[in-house]
């Protein structure tokens, strides 16, 4: 029987897809240049990935998702965290599943109660842990650098391919990410590896249309914000079996439905996974969603945890949050908040290639048919992050630094020995700032804004300070200064006792009893009023921790 989306048996063109660049023919040694540079350059990344997780705590995050992952693999439960779907806590559970944590049957508290109770209260190691639990985001976040590699291959060539490998290991903010038990680097790159499958369906619908599928299915079952690139995904992939079969739009119709069809099926495998029976007994509220958002969400073809998850985040968006950028204390969202985060948080030779590759993609008729697959995704995902209310970071924009590295890279399908320069000079000044923070990544900040050093003074939250320094923080407390009084206001989940650090919280006695060292967490110092900004205002900073917490003396 002749396939789907085979084409039919008439003269057609002899390729559909873009031509490839002009180049001469690559000899055996200039391959082997190219895949030791890949491996250099992902060699790198691990080492710079590994050494960050293991001198960090836990952030806020992680121990919810470590939690509800031993959850998963002990009890084989659909309880905790039911605003994220379960397939990247299974990948951080892998990691879990090493480390064989002890966790009390049927504990009855909340996530954050949970996580907690894990790391610090069942006779674990957190250190041990979060390590473990770590690893395999780690191994995720380089897998998705060959990724990005063969994108740009494709598109462009192999020097294409390792320039956008280059700015894709040295940014910022994947290093920070990958380095961590969360799910944000894990869902951007499976939206990637699905746009870079329907762009090869274009040559063989019948291999790749089904793995685009697959692989937008791991991204809807890993974190929920990736939803609105369903559509651009199944339009991407209807435009590519039509050019492959010549025109035929109900194979075109039938590919955009097999992988929806596809995508639904891994969600519903990743929760049957979890638990066979879909037990659901959710552990927290979830709100009532009514108008079209309710609508939508009872028209999910998901589990019913899967659209309780869905509620919950409308719970959370309806929420009065509070931001800070540029220095300022507002209530509510600002609807530039993630680009104006992007510009203080991104190299600027990465930057500058960001927006040289976007407009080479547009622009260059070579590249212009792949400009869809490269483009429209992360736009559409950047319109829809910057429409919530949470402006806490630009983990929700991460999958930016993946996408527009390959955009990066198809720069040098303009054969011209300056432009070639160019690149090169400017993926060395992206890597070059880069690894100057070293291993202080999550507080990133170029040169235009400071640095490292400078960040809390722009921004705050996952952006700074998500409570990664507390081991920095009682290392130094311990060797300058022992044995004196201690005050401490910490944004974390970390427990400051169980790393050493003896303290009390400042709020809670008279200002002109707080004698000693007052330390103070810069997301909190960012967001300080009342009592704790007089504190501040009266006090002399002395030390930085990892550019997320300051010790001021009184």
């Amino acid at each position: 029987m002749r396939d789907l989306w085979t084409a039919p048996a008439v003269p057609r063109p002899v390729s559909l897809s873009p031509p490839a660049p002009a180049e001469p023919a690559r000899r055996p040694g200039s391959r082997w240049a190219v895949r030791l540079l890949v491996a250099v350059l992902l060699a790198r990344m691990a080492f710079a990935m590994v050494t960050t997780a293991v001198q960090q705590t836990p952030t806020i995050d992680e121990p919810v998702y470590v939690g509800a992952a031993a959850e998963y693999l002990l009890e084989h439960r659909l309880r905790h965290n039911p605003e994220h779907p379960p397939l990247g806590k299974l990948v951080i559970g892998a990691g879990v599943a090493l480390a064989d944590p002890h966790l009390d049957p049927g504990f009855a508290g909340d996530q954050g109660q949970l996580g907690r109770h894990l790391l610090y209260e069942s006779g674990n190691d957190p250190w041990r842990l979060m390590l473990w639990a770590r690893l395999p985001v780690i191994a995720l976040t380089l897998s998705f650098g060959l990724v990005v590699f063969a994108f740009a291959r494709e598109l462009a060539g192999p020097v294409a391919g390792s320039a956008a490998l280059a700015l894709y290991c040295f940014s910022p903010d994947v290093i920070a990410h990958g380095s961590l038990a969360t799910l944000d680097v894990p869902a951007a790159g499976f939206v990637l590896t699905s746009a870079w499958l329907v762009w090869r369906a274009r040559r063989r619908p019948r291999l790749y249309v089904p793995l685009a599928g697959v692989a937008l299915g791991a991204a809807l079952a890993t974190k929920m914000s990736t939803l609105p690139s369903v559509p651009v995904l199944m339009a991407l992939a209807a435009v590519s079996v039509w050019k492959a079969t010549g025109g035929k739009r109900y194979r075109a119709v039938a590919a955009a439905g097999s992988v929806a069809l596809v995508a639904v099926a891994v969600v519903w495998v990743t929760y049957l996974t979890v638990d066979p029976l879909l037990r659901w007994t959710p552990q927290q509220h979830v709100p009532v969603v009514h108008g079209l958002r309710g609508q939508l969400v009872r028209l999910l073809p998901f589990p019913e945890a899967y659209r309780d998850g869905m509620r919950v985040q409308f719970g959370l968006e309806n929420r009065p949050w509070q931001g800070f950028l540029f220095g300022r204390l507002y209530d509510g969202s600002l609807w530039y908040y993630l680009p104006a985060a992007l510009l203080v948080k991104t190299p600027l030779g990465m930057l500058a290639l960001w927006a040289a590759g976007a407009a080479a993609a547009v622009a260059i008729p070579r590249l212009r048919p792949a400009a869809p697959y490269v483009l429209a995704a992360p736009l559409v995902l950047l319109v829809a992050a910057m429409q919530g209310s949470r402006d806490f970071g630009t983990r929700y924009a991460v999958f930016l630094p993946l996408f527009l590295a390959v955009a990066a890279g198809c720069v040098l399908v303009v054969r011209r020995r300056w432009v070639s320069v160019g690149v090169a000079v400017l993926v060395v000044f992206a890597a070059v700032s880069s690894a100057r923070a070293h291993p202080y990544y999550l507080p990133y900040s170029n040169e235009a804004f400071g640095g490292p050093g400078r960040t809390r003074e722009l921004l705050h939250d996952s952006n700074v300070d998500w409570g990664q320094d507390l081991g920095r923080l009682a290392d130094r407390l311990h060797d300058r200064y022992p044995g004196e009084r201690v005050w401490l206001v910490y944004k974390g989940s970390g427990v400051p006792s169980f790393y050493g650090i003896e303290a009390s919280d400042p709020r809670r006695v008279p200002v002109q009893a707080v004698r000693g060292l007052l330390v103070v967490s810069d997301s909190a110092a960012a967001k300080a009023s009342g009592r704790l900004a007089e504190l501040i205002g009266d006090s002399r900073p002395v030390d930085d921790i990892g550019h997320s917490i300051t010790v001021y003396r009184r």
